[in-house]
């Protein structure tokens, strides 16, 4: 009987092992699709959308895209998807970021600039991994409130 929970017990520590270190499926490069998407006008537009691992186990999201009036926009954030804020590089519009995963193709984040909320939001990769939609709502620049939906397709 002890022999057969030892080797139980390592078989799950081998199947945990295997879950952590398992492909994520947001990792990889995500392009907005136009014609699937619905931005509010005169917000952000972000194009690009990489997910890689880091080295220090964090997870690196670079965003390039436009702001509300066109101009070119690149971000970066390093952290973990445990629903900490993380500082974001190069973005005017925000200063931390936050990721929760809700379930293995389910993330909420949560912007802010200072201590001030600003936008928050849920990402769902598909079933299939070919493609993740992002439902955004918050209060822009100006104090205006806006809800998008931003399709992305896999790379």
């Amino acid at each position: 009987m002890k022999a057969r929970t030892i080797v139980l017990t390592l078989a799950l520590c081998f199947m945990e092992v295997a879950v952590c270190f398992a492909q994520s499926p947001f990792m990889g490069m995500w392009k907005l699709n136009d014609a699937k998407s619905t931005l509010a006008p005169g917000t952000p537009k972000i194009n690009t959308v990489v997910y890689e691992n880091s080295p220090d186990h964090n997870v690196k999201v670079t965003t390039d895209g436009t702001d509300g009036a066109g101009n070119r926009t690149h971000s970066e954030w390093t952290g973990k998807f445990d629903g900490k804020d993380y500082p974001v590089t190069d973005d005017l519009d925000s200063d931390s970021r936050s990721y929760t995963r809700i379930g293995i193709e389910e993330l909420d984040f949560t912007v802010k600039k200072g201590a001030k909320v600003t936008t928050t939001g849920r990402i769902v990769v598909s079933g299939d991994g070919k493609s993740r939609t992002v439902t955004t709502s918050g209060t822009d620049a100006k104090g205006k409130k806006f809800t998008s939906t931003a399709v992305y397709d896999k790379q």
